[in-house]
């Protein structure tokens, strides 16, 4: 007898369209030693890896917004403000922030002996730990209820590493990164106001020397005007003065050639003038009345020569003219201005200076400033991480359960593929 081929017996094994579930049900009983020994020693892996995997724990820690009293202090220094919800913001960002969990890593590597390998740096380390250990919890942003607000961490670690220690550390290190900022900007804001009030004292400082100059000037050139004036008006008037002197002995030079030539010697009228002789009987007295001017002359020589020479015998006109001693005393005056002496002399210009004292009053407030930030409290800690009693993964009964169920299909599954391969293989 020839050996039939496997073709040949597949082709005539008889094919029906439907599955016979009774004689398949059969066939897997009939192999329920094997499926059962598949099931158990899948189920055994499972466990196994249960038992010697990596354990990992979860902790995290929730931060809500501080009450309004604990800010008070800070707000109440006028230069820096900051709210209950920014507070909380600002160290949700410090605990989210990259820089800052590095540094915390970087500053403790006594928390995190377990996760060194050999040949790494401890930033490839961190690097490896950060991208799947820390987890931000934050509100739904749905929700409009302010008292829901909070800001939390959650921490996933490998076995061996204390995470409730990490976890409050790191907590607590973010929140003295903040005080550390607020501190910094506080003196920041406080250095840069100081630095604006000094600007501002030597810019008035120089702004009123500058004004006390300029009236000094203002004072100084109008005096030199007022005294340019009246020596202009002194000189003019001791001019007219020698003019009309001048012009008043050329009068009487030529009322003298008068009088000589008339024979006149004594002062005369013009009524006298032409009587040769007067008799006088008895006591007479003449009363001469004549609306126009005597001529000069008539003054008679010796009058007027007398009167030539004082004029040519004078030194100064000054005493003729009222004007000329009321330019000497007010020239004497402008000698010294009293006010110009009292701006040079001035020893405190500072008492003069506009806003000086509100400006230094508010710096000798700034100076006095004494908050010790690291004291503030920020944030109200609402649940600090505590030490987990059991681990988050890997979970065992899941997995073994798992195991058993892939071990049960896997044996059904040989089981099915043994069954098959008898049928068509038939005997020879």
């Amino acid at each position: 007898m020839n050996a039939v081929t496997a073709p040949q017996a597949l082709a005539s094994v008889p094919v029906h369209d439907e599955i016979d579930l009774i004689e398949l049900f059969r066939s897997l009983w009939a192999q329920k030693v094997a499926i059962i020994g598949i099931t158990l020693l899948v189920g055994m892996i499972g466990l196994a890896y249960a038992l010697f995997a990596t354990r990992y724990y979860s902790v995290q820690s929730v931060l809500r917004p501080a009450a309004i009293k604990d800010l008070d202090e800070l707000n109440h220094l006028g230069i820096y403000a900051l709210s209950p919800a920014q507070a909380l913001e600002k160290v949700g960002a410090e605990l989210s922030s990259y820089e800052n969990r590095l540094s915390f890593f970087l500053a403790n590597p006594a928390l995190f002996e377990g996760l060194q390998k050999e040949g790494q740096s401890p930033q490839q380390t961190f690097e490896s730990f950060n991208d799947d250990a820390f987890k931000m919890l934050r509100p739904d942003a749905k929700q409009n209820d302010q008292g829901a607000a909070f800001v939390g961490l959650q921490l996933t670690y490998p076995e061996g590493i204390d995470g409730a220690e990490v976890m409050n550390g790191f907590v607590d290190y973010s929140l003295q990164t903040v005080r550390k900022q607020i501190g910094d900007d506080l003196g920041t804001l406080i250095e840069n106001r100081l630095n604006q009030l000094d600007k501002n004292i030597a810019a008035a400082r120089a702004s009123y020397q500058a004004s006390k100059d300029i009236q000094i000037a203002k004072l100084t050139e109008a005096d030199n005007l007022k005294r340019a004036q009246l020596e202009d008006e002194l000189k003019a008037l001791r001019a007219q003065i020698r003019t009309r002197r001048d012009n008043r002995i050329q009068q009487l030079n030529e009322a003298i050639k008068i009088a000589i030539a008339l024979g006149i010697t004594k002062p005369t009228t013009p009524s006298a003038l032409g009587e040769a002789e007067r008799m006088l009987q008895g006591s007479v007295i003449r009363t001469e009345v004549n609306n126009q001017q005597v001529p000069l002359y008539f003054m008679g020589s010796e009058a007027l020569e007398a009167e030539r020479k004082a004029l040519l015998q004078r030194r100064s006109d000054d005493f003729t003219e009222p004007r000329i001693a009321q330019i000497d005393k007010e020239l004497r005056l402008l000698e010294y201005n009293r006010q110009i002496e009292l701006l040079q002399s001035r020893e405190n210009e500072d008492l003069f200076l506009k806003d000086l004292a509100s400006w230094r009053e508010e710096a000798a407030r700034l100076r006095s400033l004494s908050l010790d930030t690291q004291q503030l409290k920020l944030v109200s800690i609402d649940q600090l991480a505590i030490q987990p009693t059991a681990p988050i993964k890997p979970k065992k009964v899941m997995i073994v359960m798992l195991a058993l169920v892939l071990g049960a299909m896997l044996g059904v599954f040989l089981a099915l593929i043994r069954q098959l391969t008898r049928r068509q293989v038939p005997a020879v």
